[in-house]
């Protein structure tokens, strides 16, 4: 049986940063002590002190664009751009090509996933106005959710008839995952731009088209319709201070019935950054105001939004540098998620403790994931360190993703990623690969 042993670590864990050491045996945790004394040969033993170790990310939103859209990116490039990032399993949305709107074609997604995911993985059915028989045949043990478009984003998966909204709602016991943009407030938007400036908008007028009031008017009929029909809903990548209100704080997470997430780069990015970071930053959700950020950070730090995640979704340079209504949304992400919050928990944003829990704990509990999340014996070995004081710079030489950019190139990160264990396997080490070893299906507790 194959042991590691983790010396001198600061376990960020449960609310807590405690010292102590780590034994893994195989695939999981089989000891947390103080200190751990390992007499027998064989034994892989890593000093980590001065680190920190947490649980293994669990990143709830991620594009990898296969099938179909692998010019952009594939499982295993993305995947192990997520390892080198401290993210160990993701969840994966149905809007490839073809998208994954049949049980077939979304068990095609995991059988990819199984030969060649360096982290551990689920993917969502996809959710469309004429495939609730196929919906309705999912298996809430072995998939993680039903995923809704109520806006149009990439692969155009649109959910508009509003018959067909309140049958899924009603039909299924599954968590609801919504990307929400009124799609009618948007058209009314762009065309007033396009009538002005044609297909080269400024933009800067990006959270103007994709508005606040699109967003909130999208996610409070989501919300309204959940209430009304009693179904788990999980709202995607809140971008606005206004919708941070449709939320609760008051109860605990293993209760909500409706949640939230943000995600990394509307923490980060505002408005003011269109100027120098162009299309790069172009999300849809857009990027907004200032003070939407902080609203945004308000309501994480406060609990009515409930996970960190990154919506990682690449597209090509080429495709990023074409004009407004031809540049597609979306960006890489997940290498540099956690190393991006870490650099706001240095500037006296957020605790690491708050950190582990929305990145780590809360998407194990939202999802029911089975023995993941937690640094707790008897659960799977998905383990980070991160070394807090070694400043590394974003540039081409070292960024992991297919597409090759990023919307951090030149940022200098204060923290880094040091090792990566994925089921109890070193799978990433100081910038070196174990390219034998792949990841696991996620499975539910349902």
């Amino acid at each position: 049986m194959a042991k590691t042993l983790i010396k001198n670590a600061q376990i960020v864990n449960e609310n807590q940063i405690l010292k102590g050491d780590v034994l893994i045996e195989d695939e999981l945790i089989i000891q947390i002590d103080g200190s751990i004394d390992i007499s027998e040969n064989g034994v892989n033993i890593i000093d980590a002190n001065g680190s920190y170790l947490i649980p293994g990310v669990i990143d709830d939103q991620v594009h990898f664009r296969e099938p179909g859209l692998t010019q952009k990116a594939n499982i295993a490039t993305e995947s192990k751009a997520a390892v080198a990032g401290g993210i160990t399993s993701f969840i994966e949305m149905p809007n490839t090509v073809p998208q994954a709107t049949t049980q077939k074609l979304l068990e095609d997604k995991f059988d990819i996933a199984t030969a060649t995911s360096y982290a551990n993985y689920s993917f969502m059915f996809g959710g469309t106005n004429d495939n609730l028989d196929e919906l309705l045949k999912t298996d809430p043990k072995k998939v993680a959710a039903i995923k809704l478009f109520l806006g149009s984003s990439t692969g155009n998966m649109l959910v508009d008839n509003e018959e067909v909204l309140e049958k899924i709602f009603s039909s299924t016991d599954m968590l609801i995952a919504v990307h929400c943009e009124d799609e009618a407030t948007i058209q009314k938007n762009l065309k007033k731009q396009i009538d002005i400036y044609g297909d080269d908008i400024p933009i800067r007028l990006h959270p103007k088209i994709r508005s606040v009031d699109a967003c909130y008017i999208s996610s409070s009929k989501a919300i309204a319709l959940a209430k009304k029909t009693g179904a788990r809903l999980h709202v995607f990548h809140l971008s606005t201070a206004k919708e941070t209100a449709l939320f609760r704080n008051d109860i605990p997470l293993e209760d909500k019935k409706i949640t939230a997430e943000v995600c990394v780069h509307h923490l980060w990015f505002e408005e003011n950054d269109y100027d120098t970071k162009g299309t790069f930053i172009k999300w849809n959700p857009a990027v907004k105001s200032a003070s939407d950020k902080e609203g945004l950070w308000a309501a994480l730090l406060d609990d009515r939004i409930d996970v960190i995640a990154t919506d990682h979704a690449p597209h090509t340079l080429e495709e990023k540098e074409n004009v407004y209504t031809k540049a597609p949304s979306g960006g890489p992400l997940v290498q540099h998620a956690l190393p991006a919050i870490l650099n706001k928990h240095l500037e006296g944003k957020i605790s690491l403790e708050k950190i582990v829990e929305k990145m780590c704990h809360n998407p194990a509990i939202l999802f029911q994931v089975h023995k993941r999340g937690f640094v707790k014996e008897g659960y799977f070995a998905d383990l980070v360190l991160i070394d807090p004081s070694s400043p590394w710079t974003v540039d081409k030489s070292n960024i992991l993703y297919k597409c090759g950019w990023s919307p951090f190139e030149g940022v200098t990160f204060q923290s880094k990623i040091t090792h990566t264990f994925v089921n109890g396997n070193l799978i990433y080490n100081n910038g070196e690969f174990n390219n034998g070893i792949k990841g696991k299906r996620l499975e539910f507790n349902r």
